[in-house]
């Protein structure tokens, strides 16, 4: 029995054996652990000595600092571009209302220059009425002394007829007033008469008379005429030629 027990032992048949660590496993696993952390030190060391060797490292720093001085140049062209951008708007704006202000005096100083052209013209007419009122030293009875006729714009003509009796307390004239405008028309000779007929004139010692005629087309005035009649008595004529 104890021969057949040893022959098992010693043949093949005996039975296998294992063979197991002493060694607890948190031990195991620190030691594990170290061995990676080792080689990981010594990856990281290759890396960084692989940088140092080809110069990357010192490049990128070269770099961030030509992008930081970049950054800063870029930032400091802004600043002036936006100083430069203000003073121009500002001085735009200086000249918009400096072009706003000369225009308003220069529209007021138009308004002012046809008022006192037409104030001019006023006192002109005035200058000549009160010149024609001064009796003529010859002057007899009653008298036209001033006619007058302009050629405006549209084939119309303004008229005025000044009549006067120099006379001191002359009695009231009652007459009325012919104006003739002679002209050419179409190459013939042309006449023609206030529409609606004679004026009637009423004076002591002067009156005033005037009015605006509208011309036929293709009419060139010439001369305009004035009579003052008292019934069939013409009592003054004058005449004048444009």
């Amino acid at each position: 029995m104890r021969f057949r027990l040893l022959r098992r032992r010693l043949t093949i048949s005996a039975p296998r054996m294992a063979v197991r660590s002493a060694l607890p496993w948190p031990f195991r696993w620190a030691v594990l652990a170290l061995v990676l952390g080792f080689s990981a030190a010594i990856a990281l060391w290759a890396f960084e000595f692989g940088k140092d060797i080809a110069g990357l490292d010192k490049d990128a720093k070269e770099t961030v600092i030509e992008l930081r001085g970049e950054l800063h140049a870029l930032r400091e062209d802004v600043e002036r571009l936006t100083k430069e951008r203000n003073a121009a708007q500002s001085v735009a704006n200086t000249s918009d209302t400096l072009l706003t202000a000369e225009k308003a005096v220069q529209e007021q100083l138009m308004a002012q220059n046809k008022q006192l052209e037409a104030e001019n013209r006023s006192l002109r007419d005035d200058l000549g009425f009160f010149e024609k009122l001064i009796p003529s030293v010859t002057s007899e009875g009653l008298s036209i002394r001033g006619l007058q006729a302009e050629v405006l714009s549209g084939g119309q003509v303004k008229w005025q007829v000044l009549v006067i009796q120099p006379q001191k307390n002359a009695q009231e004239f009652n007459g009325r007033l012919e104006l003739t405008f002679n002209g050419m028309r179409n190459g013939k000779p042309w006449t023609m008469g206030l529409s609606g007929g004679p004026r009637t004139i009423k004076l002591k010692q002067y009156g005033r008379m005037e009015g605006i005629v509208d011309l036929p087309p293709d009419v060139v005035l010439q001369a305009v005429s004035a009579k003052v009649m008292d019934g069939n008595v013409t009592k003054a004529v004058q005449s004048i030629k444009l």
